[in-house]
């Protein structure tokens, strides 16, 4: 029982669930990413990232300077239900869509270039997902 209301009690928190939102529409970001789609400082951003990377719920990777995150399949089939689940209701959500928006707006600029965060990450080197 423990287990699953620390699971659940993960998933309470807003900026959470936007990360995740962003996470399952994209197969990795940069901390940069995150911080200028949701509005929050690198901190705040790095400190939620890494309650769900402890979770089991995301991965991460260094390029150089740069931090990647991406979803990571939960082994269990409990917590993986709970995620596909969740995943459907943020997909209803007024906000989902304006947050995907936001994203490509601030991945619009050049490639490999975060456009909407000035200073943050002016030469972020390009992820496949850039290059495609």
């Amino acid at each position: 029982m423990q287990e699953i209301a620390r699971f659940h009690k993960l998933l309470s928190d807003e900026a959470r669930l936007r990360i995740l939102w962003l996470l399952f529409n994209r197969r990795e970001l940069c901390v940069c990413d995150i911080t200028a789609v949701l509005g929050i400082t690198q901190s705040k951003a790095s400190r939620h990232l890494a309650a769900l990377r402890v979770a089991g719920l995301v991965r991460d990777r260094r390029a150089g300077t740069w931090m990647y995150y991406g979803l990571e399949k939960p082994v269990e089939p409990g917590p993986r239900a709970a995620l596909a689940a969740l995943k459907n209701q943020l997909a209803r959500d007024p906000e989902a869509g304006a947050l995907l928006a936001r994203l490509e707006g601030c991945r619009g600029g050049a490639a490999g270039t975060l456009a909407c965060a000035p200073g943050t990450a002016a030469r972020r080197p390009a992820t496949r997902k850039d290059r495609t």
